[in-house]
């Protein structure tokens, strides 16, 4: 499908029509530029048809199951609760549907065209597209985005799936082996446990090994309450029903989902005709304003490497329209926030490890009002800071910490002191108050929990 007449030559042509590729196109063509767009798949890309939009859709629709179950202690008794799987899945399609739609409409709507297919470098700034079309290009932005890393011995099949599968299913399995155990082994894990699937984790090490150690033992303590049970090593084999690690062990499971990670995107694009290079990863390599070895490429997303996060694509995809129209500009963000949609949920700005120099300050949610009216005590807030009080780093572990820590980016990429977190007037009761307290706490001058210093004159 072609949205408005086929351009013989664009300005701006956008391998890609994720969430960063169609980003890069809008502002591009804010910016004045003809832009054409080749999406091989649907707009929006995975971000909003398979994994991001599709996964905290189906999390929220399996927190409303588990707490309509589990309220008691709040009076509340609910009798014969059920859960349509197939009336989940279709309001979770639908979700992605009207999102995809209103990505075609805001294209459309900027006159950019679409091209359903895939796109090949042919040289001499042209690329072959499906079916023979061939686009000529002043700049190129790559945004292929990423793929599920595949494990060898695990083909995806019947009862194989990688994580687009697991948000795709119409029913709710009995049981469920999560090869991984990353983010997206956690936030699946804890979606099918509360809508009554066993779920077993198999961790290579343990769980969640970059983050945390502080809020990985909460998340722990969580999975054990929902019953997951992770298993430490490696799969062997399979069978219909069972998972064989190497130590001998199985596990009975309906469904194995393998979530090993991603792996870029770069197949088919024919970057041997270009200058662009990857690294020993296979990731694009860019420099500071996106552009690759080619001086007319520019690439971003997960296909230029890590973090691989939908919010850091957009950016880069502003980025990418703007120095492509020639303007002086990079990208040149000082963090990444990055958020858990786990229960409770965790989120991370910058770097909140203990290191020279640097001190942390934690504040407990067993202290804030809010966190114990609605018994979300588990959980906390704590906040880096250097000998200056410059905000370094914030982890956040607690409901709403994926709304809170926009304030801990803003804080960090602006330069902030902890006394302009300490003295801003937070709203009461709200979770954001453990954001101020821990601001509080690392001035010495804490109201809410002693810590048996005595408060600063």
């Amino acid at each position: 499908m072609v949205m408005g007449s086929i351009p013989e030559q664009v300005d701006l042509a956008v391998i890609g029509g994720g969430v960063g590729g169609y980003v890069a196109a809008i502002r591009a063509a804010q910016l004045g530029m003809s832009v054409a767009i080749v999406e091989k798949e649907k707009m929006g890309g995975h971000c909003l048809n398979y994994a991001c939009i599709p996964s905290k859709t189906m999390i929220k629709i399996s927190n409303i199951y588990h707490e309509a179950t589990h309220s008691q202690k709040f009076g509340i008794t609910a009798h014969n609760v059920s859960m349509d799987a197939a009336k989940m899945l279709e309001w979770r399609m639908g979700v992605s549907s009207k999102l995809e739609k209103g990505v075609e409409f805001l294209c459309k709507q900027n006159q950019i065209d679409i091209f359903k297919g895939t796109a090949t470098f042919i040289g001499n700034n042209t690329l072959q597209l499906t079916d023979g079309v061939s686009l000529e290009y002043r700049k190129a932005v790559i945004a292929t985005g990423s793929e599920p890393t595949r494990l060898q011995g695990f083909d995806f099949g019947d009862y194989i799936i990688d994580y687009k599968k697991a948000l795709m299913l119409n029913h709710i399995p009995k049981s469920m082996a999560i090869i991984g155990a990353g983010y997206v082994a956690v936030e699946i894990g804890m979606l099918y446990a509360k809508l009554g699937t066993k779920v077993h984790i198999i961790a290579r090490s343990r769980v969640l090994s970059r983050f945390d150690r502080d809020a990985v033992e909460i998340l722990e303590r969580k999975m054990k309450e929902l019953g997951i049970e992770v298993h430490v090593g490696l799969p062997k084999s399979h069978a219909p029903g069972s998972l064989e690690l190497r130590d001998g062990s199985k596990i009975g499971s309906e469904i194995i989902v393998v979530a090993v990670g991603l792996a870029p995107y770069t197949e088919g694009l024919g970057l041997e005709s270009t200058g662009a290079k990857l690294d020993a990863k296979g990731f694009i390599v860019v420099d500071g304003a996106l552009r690759t070895d080619d001086k007319d490429i520019l690439a971003i997303g997960d296909v230029i490497g890590e973090p691989m996060l939908a919010h850091k694509a957009m950016r880069q995809g502003v980025v990418a329209a703007e120095v492509a129209s020639g303007m002086d500009t990079s990208f040149d963000n000082v963090v990444v926030p990055a958020v858990i949609f786990s229960d409770p949920e965790v989120a991370v700005a910058g770097d909140i490890g203990e290191r020279e120099g640097v001190t942390v300050s934690k504040f407990p949610l067993t202290a804030l009002g809010r966190s114990i009216a609605l018994d979300t005590t588990d959980g906390f807030v704590k906040i880096a800071a250097d000998p200056n009080g410059t905000v370094r780093g914030v982890e956040i572990v607690s409901d709403d910490a994926n709304a809170m820590i926009a304030e801990a980016a803003l804080a960090i990429e602006m330069g902030a002191n902890i006394e302009d977190i300490a003295d801003t007037i937070h709203p009461h009761p709200t979770y954001s108050e453990a954001l101020q307290e821990a601001a509080e706490l690392a001035l010495g001058r804490g109201i809410h929990f002693f810590t048996g210093r005595p408060a600063q004159k």
